[in-house]
């Protein structure tokens, strides 16, 4: 058995592979995808149909939430990359479509980004998991080994 003992992991976060911080890289990933989906869903529908002046503001203030709902969830490092990528849509009347287009097709290539690094981190800790196993099997295996030639019968 291993001295070591593990951290354990929220069900609910994910965690970057060697963080030595205590946050998790994203603590609600369900939230996260959840707004990423309807970000997706409406940025479809802005190519579909393009909104008239009342859902131009109403897709303003969509946005807006997402964004602070997003920074909800993201831990700190992310949270700092993601305020300087990102800021509400500000100006004095409705944002015309193609900077809600902008805005959007912005927000949800950052959001594969951050699922892509998410999928390969937990890849990367899967495989090293697999590792570990492999080689506590293998020490298991040499000391029963070594175990059998040294309680063998005496004639």
């Amino acid at each position: 058995m291993n001295d070591q003992t593990s951290p354990t992991r929220k069900p609910d976060s994910v965690e970057q592979p060697g963080s030595e911080h205590e946050f998790p890289a994203v603590s609600e990933p369900t939230r996260l995808i959840r707004i990423a989906s309807m970000t997706r869903a409406l940025l479809d529908e802005v190519r579909h149909t393009p909104p008239d002046e009342a859902g131009r503001a109403r897709l303003m203030r969509v946005h807006d939430r997402s964004l602070e709902e997003l920074r909800e969830v993201l831990s700190p490092e992310l949270l700092h990359e993601f305020d300087e990528m990102f800021e509400p849509i500000r100006g004095d009347g409705v944002a015309s479509e193609s900077e809600i287009r902008i805005a959007q097709a912005q927000l949800i290539g950052w959001l594969e980004g951050l699922f892509h690094g998410i999928q390969a981190s937990l890849w990367s800790q899967q495989m090293a998991a697999q590792a570990q196993l492999a080689e506590m099997q293998r020490r298991q295996l040499e000391r029963g080994r070594q175990q059998d030639r040294s309680s063998g019968m005496y004639l």
